[in-house]
C-alpha cells in the first residue's frame, strides 16, 4: 500500500477533548476524543487526515485508526505537511544524525517511535541490517516506502520487517516477519557493546534480536563486577552478564527460560573470549531463584531484568507484586556488601512505584539496602516529554 496523496480528509476532535495537549506536543488522540462518525470510521486503518479542533480549526496532520484505542497519531504539527518519500527521508536523516554523534559503530536503535517523530515505528540497526517493527497501522501499510527511504538514508543492505508483539494486536494488525530488502542473514549477527560481543538473531529472536536500551546500565553494573561472582536472571542473549565478564568479573551464571537465547549467550561468551567463566541455567526465573536459595548459593552482584510485568494499567497491581516478589527472592542471594540491580520495562509502573515495590521485596527478605544508582534507557532511546510511555525503562541498583 502506498502513502496516500493530498488533499487529505479531515477528522475532528470532540467538543470536550483536550485540544491544548495536542497543540503543546502530546502525540495521541484517543478514540473517546475523536468524532467517530460514519465517514471517519470508513477511513482505512493508517489513513492520513487533517485533525481539526471542535471549532474546525486545523491542528495537525494525523494517521487514523478507528479500530484502535489510539485513534489518531500526530505525524506532523503542520496540518499542511505532505507525508511522502522526502518527508520520511528527512525524519530518518534527523534520527540518524543523532545516533552517529553517539556511537562509532552502526549498532543502535535508529528510530524510537513517537520520540523520533515516527509514531509507532521502531527501527534497530545491526551494521548493514535494519530491523523495523511497524507497530502502528500507517507504518505497516507504508512498510515498503519506509524500507526504501531507510536504504537511501543509511545505506542498509537488508531491511527486515518484524511484525510481532502485543502492540500490533492493539492496532488490529496481524503478525508477520519478512525480508523487505536484501537477504536474511544466514547466522546470528555479532554486535559489539560494552567490550563484549553479543549475538543477535534478527529473524527468530525476541523483538528485533537484541535489546540496545540497557547499554548504559550494563556498563554501570559491569563497573561493579570486577572480580565478582555475577548472577544474571532473565539474561536473554547475555545481557548484563557478558558486559560484566568483559569488565573482569570472576564468573557469571546466566538464567533464562529460553534455550535458544542461552545458546546465543554462550556463542557471545565464546566470541568475547570469556566462555571459561560463563555458565547457563535454563528455567523459570522464580523457580531458579528458589532453587539457588535452597542450595545456599551466594553472589556479589545479582541482576534481574524481567519482561514487562505491568504492560498496561489494568496489569499494574499484579505487576508490582511480581516486581516485589523478584526482589524478595533475589535479595537473599546477594552477599553482604554486594549489589542487586532490578529493572522494569513496564511503562505503566512509574519509577516511584517500581522502586517502592523493589524496596518492599528487599525488606521482606530481611535485608536492607541503599540505592546507589538509578538508570534509564540509553540516549538512542530518546524520551518524548509529553509521552510517559516513551520513557519506559527503569533500573535501580541497591547495595545490600
Amino acid at each position: 500500500m502506498s502513502l496516500p496523496q493530498t488533499p487529505y480528509p479531515t477528522v475532528r476532535l470532540m467538543p470536550k477533548a483536550e485540544a491544548r495537549a495536542i497543540r503543546h506536543g502530546f502525540p495521541w488522540v484517543y478514540a473517546n476524543e475523536l468524532v467517530l462518525d460514519r465517514r471517519t470510521k470508513a477511513l482505512p486503518a493508517g489513513a492520513l487526515a487533517v485533525l481539526e479542533d471542535a471549532e474546525r480549526r486545523p491542528m495537525a496532520l494525523v494517521t487514523v485508526n478507528s479500530g484502535s484505542k489510539i485513534a489518531g497519531r500526530v505525524m506532523d504539527a503542520d496540518p499542511g505537511a505532505e507525508i511522502d518519500a522526502g518527508w520520511l527521508e528527512a525524519r530518518l536523516g534527523t534520527a540518524l544524525a543523532h545516533r552517529e554523534r553517539l556511537f562509532d559503530a552502526p549498532f543502535y536503535r535508529l528510530v524510537h517511535a513517537e520520540a523520533d517523530g515516527l509514531p509507532g515505528l521502531v527501527i534497530d540497526r545491526f551494521g548493514d541490517v535494519a530491523v523495523m517493527q511497524p507497530n502502528a497501522a500507517w507504518a505497516d501499510a507504508a512498510a515498503e516506502e519506509i524500507a526504501e527511504a531507510l536504504v537511501r538514508v543509511t545505506g542498509a543492505a537488508t531491511v527486515i520487517l518484524n511484525g510481532t508483539g502485543r502492540a500490533r494486536g492493539l492496532e488490529g494488525l496481524e503478525e508477520r516477519t519478512e525480508v523487505i530488502r536484501g537477504a536474511a542473514p544466514e547466522a546470528p549477527i555479532p554486535v559489539p557493546m560494552n567490550g563484549a560481543t553479543y549475538m543477535a538473531d534478527v529473524m527468530g529472536g525476541q523483538k528485533t534480536g537484541l535489546f540496545f536500551d540497557q547499554r548504559p546500565n550494563h556498563a554501570f553494573v559491569a563497573g561493579l563486577a570486577r572480580g565478582a561472582r555475577v548472577l544474571d536472571i532473565f539474561a536473554h542473549v547475555g545481557g548484563f552478564g557478558l558486559a560484566a565478564l568483559a569488565a573482569g568479573a570472576e564468573s557469571c551464571l546466566a538464567v533464562d527460560s529460553s534455550a535458544p537465547a542461552l545458546d546465543l549467550a554462550g556463542q557471545g561468551a565464546a566470541a568475547s573470549g570469556v566462555a571459561d567463566r560463563f555458565a547457563t541455567r535454563q528455567g523459570d526465573a522464580f523457580d531458579t531463584l528458589a532453587a539457588l536459595g535452597a542450595e545456599g548459593a551466594r553472589f556479589d552482584v545479582v541482576i534481574c531484568d524481567p519482561p514487562a510485568f505491568a504492560p498496561s494499567k489494568q496489569a499494574l497491581e499484579a505487576g508490582l507484586r511480581a516486581y516485589e516478589r523478584i526482589a524478595r527472592m533475589a535479595a537473599p542471594l546477594v552477599e553482604r556488601g554486594g549489589y542487586l540491580t532490578l529493572c522494569s520495562c513496564s511503562h505503566a509502573a512509574d519509577l516511584s512505584r517500581f522502586r517502592a515495590a523493589s524496596a518492599r521485596g528487599i525488606g521482606k527478605a530481611g535485608r536492607r539496602g541503599q540505592i546507589v544508582q538509578t538508570g534509564f534507557a540509553g540516549p538512542d532511546h530518546p524520551v518524548l516529554p509529553h509521552l510517559a510511555e516513551s520513557g519506559y525503562l527503569k533500573s535501580v541498583t541497591f547495595r545490600l
